[in-house]
Order: C-alpha cells, then structure tokens, then sequence
C-alpha cells in the first residue's frame, strides 16, 4: 500500500487530524509510528462504535505502525466525564477487571494480534504515586478545565463535579507519556483528553502526539450515540443473528454513516444502491457485519432466519425455551420474570403498543394468560419463547 492510498483510507470518515502536517511529516520519516488508544472497561462488551476506531488502528498496523491498546483500568475507577451531565458511579476494582476479561478476545476480531501491545494503565500510574500526581495536576488549571464545554454546563448549571473528575484528562494523558504515543485516536467526544494528552507530553519533555478523531458511530435507535448504557449497541459478542438483526434495524437514514464508518467499500456504488433499493442494501450491510466478525456462513445463516422471520413471517428454528410450573399468570409478570421484558411497567409498554404475540395473536390488554405446553410467546421483533410446563 502506498502513502496516498494509506492517507486516503485513513482520511475516510475522520473528523479531525491535529495535524495533519505533522502526520504527513512522520510517514515521510518511514520511521514506524506508536499509535495509541485507550477504552475504560466500563462494560463487558466492545461494540461496533469502538470497531470506528480500532479499524483505523488496524489500517495503522497493515502500514507497518505499532499500536498500543491500553486498557483503562484504574481510569475506569475514575470515569471519564467526557459528555457526562453528571459524574459517573465509582466502579469498582473487581468489577473493572471483570470487564476487562472479554476484551482481548473481542479486540483480535480486528486487529493484528501480533502487532498489538495490550497494556493496563494501572501498570505505571499506581506507581506515579501522590507524589506524581502533585507533579502532573501542575500542568492545567481550574480555568482551563472549566472552559471544557461539558464541565462549562454543569458549573452553570450548579451540577457538582468533583476534583476526580478533572485528574481524568491529566492521567490520560500521562497514559501518552507513559507508551511514548506518536499518534493517539478517539472519539470526536475525546478532544480535550486527547489535546490535553498533547501538552502534558510536552510538559514532561515529549515530542506532541498527532490526535486523531473519528465521529461517534450513532446507535440502532437512530439519536443517541451508539452506548450499553443507552441500550442501542450492537456488540462483538452478539450472536450472528442478533448482529445481522440490529443491523437490519438501524434508521435509513443512519445506512451511509455505518457504511463509511464500518466498511471499506467504495462510497458512490452505496449510495447509487441506497437510492435504488434501500433494503436490499442494509441487508448487505448486515450480512457484511455478520460476515466481518463470524463468518460467510454464519452471514448468511442469520440472513436466511431473518427473511423466515421478518419477510415470510415465518418462526425461527431455534426458539428459546421457558421452562415454568405457572399454568397462569398475569401477562406483564410473565414477560418480566421470562426477561421478554425488562421489567413489569416496560412490559405493560409493549401490551399497550400491540407489540406481544401469543400464538401470532397480538395481545392489548394486560390480563391473566392460560400457559401451556408449546405455546409460544413473542415481544417485539426478535424475542421468542416456547413454553415447557414442569
């Protein structure tokens, strides 16, 4: 790959390079660059809005760079304000590590495992100590932490923020001091970490990195970006059939984003294809996700379920069983109790909206149910169950 096809690529979808004089300066060099990213395990699952990212890390990696994934776990403990109207609940260590578990076996699903350095960032800042600490809050000040937009809000709003709150963007970028980054990534949410990470490097003497930022990938509900929190993600560790799924079920409007963000594949034949038949190309790209992280296979297993389903109305072949003793019980507390629904007043939601079947009869009304063998229940698109009674 040459250089101009190297930049193309990696131009592709960017929001900002600061800057990209100085990247073009580097590649000139040929002299292989330390790209840096770093994720706070704050959830088990990395999703399709981290693969925006760590897609332009493996881009890095086919060029010849060395990428550093750090693992966020004691800044996980701290939590990233980044957007936050509030500051976020303290986690703690076991549960951060818990999380932390999953995400080298999601994180080879792109990258080259051969070329990545994984590193926890506790390694070196649990050593920096108070007295480091009080060397690195030298660097910013209350004004400078105050002119970031989101602290900005909830001072004038009288929304309290705590002191923990702004040594997140000093330890981060410690984190850049710490692996010696040329170029670090993240989310166009990121940018006052990712500059901060520029002065600190500076002020311990380092050569400035490159940041690099992407847009947030927007989730399945077609507003908020894509997040576990807001329950709009489409994870690494989803099923083939519930990736290709959510996929299909992403707002039109949404299919050019997720097509540049995601894939490779040439932009003006997309669009030209979206215009034409807008399903038929979100079903490509389902298949092209589901193909990207499982298999063809897999791909065209969850697209032949899904047409069963959804286009023939026709019923999957591997429903889930619920096993129960119940031979009646009021609607929504089954839903609940089975986990169709995740709780009784989201569950009385779906009556009022017609979106629960038994049997393919919709169900308005929230009243007591007769369960028997093999009936089977449906809520919403996607989530079956067949009765078993004990």
């Amino acid at each position: 790959m040459n250089k101009d096809k190297f930049l193309d690529l990696l131009k592709r979808g960017t929001s900002e390079i600061i800057s990209e004089q100085e990247l073009n300066t580097q590649l000139n060099r040929n002299n292989p660059l330390r790209v840096k990213v770093g994720v706070d395990p704050t959830s088990p699952d990395l999703h399709l809005g981290h693969t925006v990212i760590l897609r332009k890390l493996k881009l890095f990696q086919d060029y010849g760079h060395k990428v550093i994934f750090i693992i966020g776990d004691l800044t996980a403990r701290i939590g990233d304000p980044s957007g936050q109207d509030s500051t976020r609940p303290i986690l703690s260590e076991d549960k951060v590590l818990e999380n932390a578990k999953t995400y080298q076996e999601q994180l080879f699903k792109v990258l080259d495992k051969d070329k990545t350095e994984v590193v926890y960032n506790s390694k070196w800042l649990i050593p920096l100590g108070l007295q480091g600490i009080l060397e690195l809050a030298k660097h910013s000040t209350v004004a400078q932490m105050l002119h970031r937009a989101d602290f900005n809000e909830r001072y004038k709003n009288g929304v309290d923020i705590t002191i923990l709150e702004f040594l997140y963007p000093l330890v981060q970028g410690y984190d850049s001091v710490a692996v010696k980054a040329d170029v670090e990534l993240g989310g166009s949410d990121q940018k006052f970490n990712l500059l901060m990470g520029r002065e600190i490097q500076q002020a311990y003497g380092h050569k400035p990195q490159i940041v690099m930022m992407m847009p947030l990938l927007v989730g399945t509900d077609g507003t908020k970006k894509m997040s576990k929190s807001y329950n709009n993600y489409i994870a690494l560790n989803d099923s083939p059939k519930n990736m290709y799924g959510k996929t299909m079920s992403i707002p039109d409007n949404l299919m050019v984003s997720y097509y540049e963000l995601l894939t490779d594949l040439d932009m003006e034949r997309i669009k030209e294809n979206l215009e034409r038949d807008p399903r038929d190309a979100k079903a490509k790209l389902a298949k092209w996700i589901t193909s990207k992280y499982y298999s063809e296979e897999s791909a065209e297993k969850a697209q032949s379920e899904f047409d069963k389903v959804f286009s023939n109305k026709g019923l999957p072949d591997d429903i889930p069983v619920y096993r129960t003793v119940n031979k009646k019980q009021k609607l929504s507390d089954f839903l609940a109790e089975s986990k169709l629904a995740p709780s009784k007043k989201e569950a009385k939601r779906l009556i009022a909206q017609n979106a629960v079947e038994i049997d393919e009869k919709k169900i308005s009304e929230d009243n007591e149910i007769k369960l028997t063998d093999g009936l089977i229940i449906r809520v919403g698109k996607r989530k079956f169950c067949k009765i078993q009674l004990l």
